[in-house]
This record gives C-alpha cells, structure tokens and sequence, in this order.
C-alpha cells in the first residue's frame, strides 16, 4: 500500500457507485470542475469555468478529506455585472479576494439589506435568504472565496429543487435587522459575535500564547450558523505549533510568506509554500504547522465546519493542547530535530535568522512533564 493508501483498479470498481453523491452531481449539473486538492498555489488565479447559471465563473475545492462536510469554491462577478439571485438551505461564509461590491439579502416577509464590500472583507449570508452580489468596478472582475456545509445537505436531501426554492424565514437567524451587517461585534473571550468585518486583513487580534510564537487570534460565529473561521497571525521569522485536528477547515493566507508542513502520523513531513492567495486544507487528523519567512507578519483566515473541532470535556479544542496531557498539539520541545533545521535554512535565504527564543523559553515555563514520565 502506498502512502495515499492507493488500491488496485479491480478493488476500486466495487466501491465506484459510491464515489459518486447527490453532491457531486450537482456540481457536474452547474457546469463546473471539483478540484480534489489540500493546496492551491493562488486562489486569485486558479482556473475557473463559466457558470451559466449564476451569471459568473466558478471552480469547486473539495478534498476527499472534507468531501461530505464542507466545500469551498472560487467565484468571479464580471466587471460591472452581477450574479444571479439565490438562496440555499445551507450556510455560506464568503472572504474577498479582489475588487469592491455590494450584497444585497432579503427574505421572503420583504425585509432587504443592503452593504457594500471590499478586498479582505468578511461576510456570511443568512441560512435561506435570498442575495445577490454585485460588482462595484467597471474596469475589472471581483472574486471571492466562500466555504459551505452545502455537502452535506445536498446529500442529506437529494432533492435540488427542495434545497434552492424553500420558502421559508429562519426568524431567529435574520429578521431585517437594519444593523445585521454593521462592521461591529460582541467580544466574547477569543469569539467575535458579528456578521460582517469591513477589513479582516488589519483586524485587531486577541493575543494566543497557547499557540506559542506570540501569535494573535479570533474566532468569528456569523449568521448564527454552524460553520465558524478563526483568523490568525504569528510574527516575522517565527513559527507555530504543529497539531491536527478533524477535516474540512479551509486555510486561506491573508498577507505574509512562508510554508506550511504537513504529514500524517508516522510520515514524514511534506512542503507547501505560501503567500497571499494561497489555500491549504489539511485532510483528516493530518499534523500541521506554518513557518512565517517573510519580512511581514504572517495572517490567515480558516473556514471550517463544527467537526473539524475535537474538544475535551470543558470544550477546549485539543489542537490547543499539549500532546503531553492528551492533546492534539505538539510542544516545540518535543518536535523534530528537522523542523528547526529547515526554518533555519529558509530564513538564512532571506538574510534572516529564527526569532523563537522568547516563545521556547515562555513554554518551558509551564510545560507539562512529558506523560510517560508521569509519577
């Protein structure tokens, strides 16, 4: 068996109905590709196909990893045009890439809204409502990337029709508040109650030493759905900590350089390099970790679905625990020998040398003794 756990082709034609979904299908209907991939180079120039239907272009991201939980596509509104109205009995939460606009959302009692966007703006549209995107720009197309639990329901329903053309108002998700999409929010702990953020790129952070590296972080609930995102960001030549987690988050670099290493238990590590644009998606329980080697604080933005988050008993996310008591994180003390020889080696490309010090000596404050050394 191979690494990607490949079988023969007399094997795999016993499980090939059932490659196959009501899903997938779907796509295929819409005229459009599903790219199966952990890593896009740049989702501002990824390829896209016309999508008759909605009036733009488009491209479907869906790792077998996330395949039935969550999806991502691109979708490009021409300059000076439109998309087509629409609205789903599935949650979406949507990330600018290019260009300005606006959306407009509205239900079925009459209620309409609305806000205008621009790149690094970050939205979600209500479970249900009607919207419709427009581009502000005459001189060139706007695009952005938005991540679904469309999968899922689709596949749970089977019945298109049924998804798209409901008429129905989830009243406590949106009822025509005329501040529903204000650039404002409730902080609660580390969450951000809010439904709209004007500039997520230059949002304040909340600092996250657990993560190690001084990194900064927020965690985002919007339209009161249960898909979330969390924002994140760790300082110039400095790295955080590896860990895994459920599939389906969708990792989306905000502004920065670096690489990304990413291996399954017992393997050995894989490279992906990163700026801007780029979009990595760990598959399942595969360990992660982002090494910052440009000149700029590195930030990124994580859609993900509720089952990417394996919690202990108190709700804590495991990721954001040490391997030592149980966790799903490793301590930089307990990581490879290589990890620090590669950062070391990436840096001094740039004339530049690791800034981890400080954030070795912070964990080794409060490090819990390994579990094998326990009394």
């Amino acid at each position: 068996m191979t690494k990607d756990a490949i079988v023969s082709d007399e094997m795999a034609k016993k499980f090939a109905t059932e490659k196959e979904s009501p899903y997938t299908n779907w796509v295929r209907n819409e005229g459009l590709e599903i790219i199966s991939a952990h890593y896009i180079k740049n989702l501002h120039t990824v390829e896209l196909k016309p999508w008759a239907r909605r009036g733009g272009n488009g491209v479907y991201i869906n790792h077998e990893a996330s395949r039935t939980s969550n999806d991502c596509y691109v979708c490009e509104i021409p300059a000076g045009g439109k998309l087509a109205p629409q609205r789903q009995l599935f949650e979406e939460m949507i990330y600018v890439l290019d260009g300005r606009g606006s959306t407009t959302v509205w239900n079925d009692a009459g209620s309409r809204i609305t806000f205008e966007w621009n790149k690094g703006s970050l939205f979600a549209i209500p479970i249900n409502c009607w919207h419709q995107h427009f581009n502000g720009q005459g001189s060139a197309p706007a695009r952005y990337v938005a991540v679904t639990n469309g999968p899922s329901v689709l596949n749970l329903y089977d019945d298109v029709d049924f998804v798209f053309n409901t008429e129905y108002d989830f009243k406590k998700r949106f009822s025509g508040e005329p501040d529903y999409f204000a650039n404002k929010g409730e902080q609660k702990g580390l969450l951000l109650d809010t439904n709209f953020v004007a500039d997520a790129i230059n949002l304040p952070l909340i600092s996250a030493k657990e993560r190690g590296a001084g990194g900064g972080h927020i965690r985002f609930n919007m339209a009161k759905g249960s898909m979330n995102s969390h924002i994140s960001q760790f300082p110039v030549a400095t790295y955080k900590k590896a860990h895994c987690h459920g599939p389906g988050a969708h990792v989306i670099v905000m502004s920065g350089e670096g690489y990304t290493l990413m291996w399954p238990e017992g393997e050995e590590p894989k490279r992906y390099e990163w700026q801007e644009g780029s979009m990595i998606v760990p598959p399942n329980l595969w360990f992660h970790q982002h090494f910052n080697t440009g000149t700029t604080p590195g930030r990124y933005l994580a859609f993900k679905h509720e089952v990417v988050s394996i919690r202990n008993a108190q709700g804590v996310p495991k990721a954001w625990i040490s391997q030592r008591i149980g966790g799903d994180q490793i301590d930089y003390a307990d990581e490879k020998p290589l990890v620090r020889q590669l950062f070391t080696e990436a840096l001094a490309k740039h004339n530049m040398t690791p800034r981890m010090e400080e954030a070795y000596k912070a964990e080794l404050a409060d490090l819990p003794p390994p579990r094998h050394a326990a009394a």
